[in-house]
C-alpha cells in the first residue's frame, strides 16, 4: 500500500495549525463538484502531514516498519479530510485524530497476528498494553495484573485472558535453528505414529477373528501374517488354489461384517 502526496514543503504543526484549519474548513464549505476543491484537498492533506506522521510514531517499536505505519496513517488522514462536516461544530483535529488511531490499531489488529483470535481478544491486548505503558510510569515500577484490571476495569481474569491471547500476536517460524548443528524447531515435533492404529487395529480384530473357523483363521493368518500366496497356502493345506481364494473371500466378509458391529 502506497499513499503519494507532496511533501516537497512540509508545515510544521506547531506553526501552521491556523492555516491548515483555514484549508480544511475552506475545503469542507466548498461544493463537491467546485472546479478548486481537488488542488484545495491536496493543499489540506499536506498541511496536516505532520499530525499523521506524530501519531504513526507514537505505534513505532511494535514490529511493523516506520514506513508502513506512516502510510496507513496517511490513508486515515485522507478519510478525514474526505469526511469532514466543519457544520457539526468539531474542529478537524478533534475529528482527525481519532480517525487516524483508528485506521493504525485496525492496522496491528488486522495485519500483524500470526494466528488469528477473536476481535475482542486483539482490542483487549491493545487495552492492556496502553494500561501498561501508563502504569509504569506513574507506578514507577511494572503493573500487576491487579493494577491493570483496576485500571481498565475488568476482571482479573480477562487481564490473564488478554495476556493469553497475546502470544498469537507473534509465532515463531518452524524453521527457526535451535542447535548448532541445524536442528530446526520442526524436528521436535511429533509425527502420527502408525503402532498405535495397529494397536488397536489388532484388540478389535481378536474377537472377530474368534468368529472364524478353525481353517478360515489358518489361511487368513497363513496369508496376512505370514505373507503366504494363495498358491502357497493351498499347497500347504492340500487344497486348491481356487478353493483357498474362495475360503478367504467369505472369511473376509465375515470380518469386515465384525468389525461394523453387525452379526454373522
Amino acid at each position: 500500500m502506497t499513499v503519494t502526496v507532496d511533501t516537497a514543503a512540509p508545515v510544521d504543526a506547531a506553526t501552521s495549525a491556523d492555516p491548515a484549519s483555514e484549508l480544511i474548513n475552506a475545503m469542507a464549505a466548498m461544493p463537491a463538484g467546485h472546479p478548486s476543491r481537488p488542488g484545495l484537498r491536496d493543499r489540506a492533506i499536506e498541511a496536516w502531514l505532520p499530525l499523521a506522521r506524530h501519531l504513526a510514531n507514537r505505534y513505532a517499536n511494535r514490529g511493523e516498519p516506520r514506513d508502513d505505519l506512516h502510510q496507513v496513517a496517511i490513508m486515515g488522514l485522507i478519510k478525514a479530510v474526505d469526511r469532514f462536516d466543519a457544520e457539526r461544530g468539531v474542529d478537524f483535529a478533534g475529528f482527525a485524530v481519532p480517525t487516524i488511531v483508528g485506521e493504525l490499531k485496525r492496522h496491528f489488529r488486522d495485519k500483524t497476528w500470526s494466528i488469528r483470535v477473536p476481535r475482542r481478544l486483539q482490542e483487549l491486548r491493545l487495552a492492556i498494553t496502553g494500561a501498561n505503558n501508563t502504569l509504569s510510569n506513574t507506578l514507577g515500577r511494572s503493573p500487576t495484573v491487579a493494577d491493570i484490571a483496576t485500571h481498565l476495569g475488568i476482571s482479573e481474569d480477562e487481564v490473564i485472558e488478554g495476556l493469553e491471547g497475546a502470544r498469537a500476536y507473534n509465532a515463531t517460524s518452524l524453521s527457526t535453528p535451535i542447535t548448532e548443528g541445524g536442528t530446526e524447531l520442526g524436528d521436535t515435533l511429533g509425527g502420527e505414529d502408525a503402532g498405535y492404529g495397529h494397536a488397536e487395529l489388532r484388540i478389535t480384530l481378536g474377537p472377530a477373528m474368534a468368529g472364524l473357523d478353525e481353517r478360515e483363521q489358518k489361511i487368513v493368518s497363513l496369508r496376512f501374517y505370514d505373507n503366504l500366496t494363495q498358491q502357497q497356502i493351498a499347497e500347504q493345506i492340500g487344497i486348491s488354489q481356487m478353493h483357498v481364494s474362495r475360503l478367504l473371500t467369505k472369511a473376509l466378509t465375515k470380518l469386515r461384517r465384525r468389525l461394523d458391529g453387525a452379526t454373522v
